[in-house]
């Protein structure tokens, strides 16, 4: 076969499948262009996630019908004055957006120049169908109708409008960061999405953007080396998601999603987070121009430096510098009304309640959530976790007065409790040695097991809120919970969409009780949206069951009774795969006879 020449339009189609590889792709170009032509407020509306109609009005500098006819040519751009490209202080320099998108939709374009009269021209799919006189504002204003309705191969590979939509919100936001100067309106199907105001200071914006309760629970980093500066806020530690898509990352204003970048953030967070936690940041980094190369990528979200390792290293001090200049700080506590919620291990019994006297109890001591006891109610003698299966009766063998004499620990594989340890670790004695028990690692395990038979067998138990609780969520956030409501309320998560940002939650996992209610949405929604749509949620049980179950666990910090402490031992010994939590981690460890006479040099 003899080489030719492509036709245009055919080169037009090459390039736009760079360029243009979904909604969220033109939207980024078009909203780029506005930004670079010195706009205060863009406005965006949105049909059908963008594939039906997209369109981007702002009130920058607009074009004359010159540069508009211009601009729909490929390689022709205003944005490079000369050839230094790695000296580019625009987002968008290489002139292919417009008649990228121009090619595989229809395109109306129509600008105004101030003290000028506007002109409107319209594409359909590469070709000038109709010009002439438009009345508009000064500005822009660009409309992208039945994008690939003529590239059916493209238009197949495209998600749902749900997915789509998610994917321009996303887009629209990191931009909207990147320039807290410049307002922002994004209305999908004629109802406002999103909307904030021009002249916001950095960390106000970000929280708005992200999550309110951000500004409260975050640290400013302002950090210097080198001649590159690193700026934005990062999250505490305590204030994390279940998945790393709540990290922003720009370099000189310019939204990227890099592995460096990425990494250098988890390795700054590294001893603070749990492997499977992630944390709320965005991050700014400035540097010169020459030090960074921003032409590696078609769609500019990559980058590549010039010294790497210096930028690692700054990513990681400045967050660290931020963050132990943050002391002590951890996020926000529950209100005063929502710890009155728990109570604490009641004080020692009196010896007329040990059985000293007439009136000793001998019968179990009901329980209610999260360990609460009843109105009277002072000590436990049964098991307090609800199990499928059998085992004796929890021994005591704490040093305080018992109603019998402790049995011998050669009955139990992980021995009985002698104590807590820092009101996290359970210390036990066994036959061989001494048994130290993360209790909330241990009892997460239990609860997702347990989670596992209830689904097995046919649903979870649910307990229904005596007053339903809103949640409030992101739009895409909300269509993927209400999208998988059956599925979840087969898990005993009960809840319907309640306004287009807000779930209502009606009933949660009676095994869980009430707990953070808040907390356990918002998780579950991170986890939906690190799936594919096209899976079913019951193929991902072991993700959504082990975040609710880290919900509904006992947490470190929590006083334990010798009842509770040997009813979570027993139940780990009865339990499948109790020897290491959801995440991975040893739920226990022993530490053998020898092992301590080693310690002591007795051996």
């Amino acid at each position: 076969m003899s080489i030719r020449r492509l036709p245009e339009h055919l080169v037009n189609r090459i390039a736009a499948g760079e360029v243009v590889e979904r909604p969220a792709s033109a939207l980024k170009e078009l909203v780029e262009n506005s930004i670079d032509a010195g706009a205060t407020r863009i406005a965006i509306a949105l049909s059908g996630g963008g594939i039906d109609l997209l369109e981007v009005s702002d009130d920058g500098c607009g074009m004359d019908p010159e540069s508009m006819q211009l601009a729909l040519q490929r390689h022709a751009t205003s944005k490079l004055p000369d050839d230094a490209i790695e000296a580019v202080t625009t987002l968008g320099f290489r002139g292919e957006a417009l008649p990228s998108i121009a090619s595989v939709a229809r395109l109306r374009m129509e600008s105004r120049v101030r003290g000028a009269d506007g002109w409107s021209r319209i594409i359909d799919n590469g070709a000038v169908v109709e010009e002439g006189p438009a009345a508009l504002p000064p500005g822009t204003r660009i409309t992208v109708t039945d994008l690939f309705a003529r590239v059916p191969a493209r238009r197949k590979f495209l998600r749902s409008a749900r997915s789509e939509y998610a994917a321009c919100v996303d887009v629209v936001k990191r931009l909207a960061m990147a320039r807290p100067d410049i307002g922002f309106t994004l209305e999908h199907e004629g109802r406002r999405a999103l909307h904030v105001q021009p002249g916001e200071d950095r960390p106000a914006r970000v929280a708005a953007l992200t999550d309110r309760g951000l500004a409260d629970n975050s640290v400013a980093v302002d950090y210097e080396r080198h001649g590159v500066r690193l700026g934005g806020v990062a999250g505490l530690p305590t204030f994390n998601r279940g998945i790393a898509d709540h990290q922003y990352l720009f370099v000189n204003g310019r939204p990227v999603k890099d592995r460096l970048l990425i990494g250098a953030v988890r390795g700054a967070y590294q001893d603070l987070l749990a492997r499977d936690r992630h944390p709320i940041l965005a991050l700014f980094i400035d540097l010169p121009g020459e030090e960074v190369d921003v032409n590696v990528h078609p769609a500019k979200t990559e980058v590549r430096f010039r010294d790497p390792g210096g930028i690692r290293g700054l990513i990681v001090g400045g967050l660290r510098h931020a963050l132990d200049a943050a002391g002590h700080r951890s996020a926000q506590r529950p209100s005063a009304a929502a710890l009155g919620n728990w109570q604490a291990e009641s004080p020692l019994l009196s010896g007329e309640e040990l059985g000293l006297g007439n009136t000793a109890r001998t019968g179990p001591a009901p329980f209610t959530r999260f360990g609460q006891r009843p109105e009277g109610e002072r000590s436990y003698q049964h098991s307090v976790w609800d199990s499928h299966q059998a085992y004796t009766p929890a021994p005591q063998a704490r040093a305080e007065v018992a109603v019998a004499p402790a049995p011998e620990a050669a009955r139990f594989p992980l021995g009985v409790a002698r104590g807590q340890v820092a009101a996290t670790y359970i210390v036990a004695e066994a036959e061989d040695g001494l048994v130290l028990v993360d209790q909330h690692a241990a009892h997460e395990r239990l609860v997702l097991e347990r989670m596992r038979r209830a689904v097995a067998d046919g649903g979870v138990a649910r307990q229904t809120l005596l007053l339903p609780e809103v949640v409030e969520l992101d739009e895409p956030a909300c269509d993927r919970l209400e999208s998988r409501s059956g599925e979840l309320a087969e898990m005993g998560l009960d809840l319907e969409r309640f306004g287009p940002r807000a779930v209502l939650v009606r009933a949660t996992p009676a095994m869980l009780g009430q707990g953070d209610i808040q907390g356990l949405v918002t998780d579950l929604a991170d986890e939906l949206a690190a799936f594919d749509e096209a899976l079913l949620l019951k193929e991902k049980l072991d993700h959504v069951a082990a975040t609710m179950a880290c919900h509904g666990s006992v947490r470190a910090g929590r006083i334990l009774s010798v009842a509770e402490m040997n009813a979570l031992l027993r139940e780990m010994e009865v339990t499948p795969h109790s020897g290491q939590c959801n995440h991975g981690r040893p739920t226990w460890v022993k530490l053998g006879h020898a092992d301590i006479e080693k310690l002591f040099g007795r051996k």
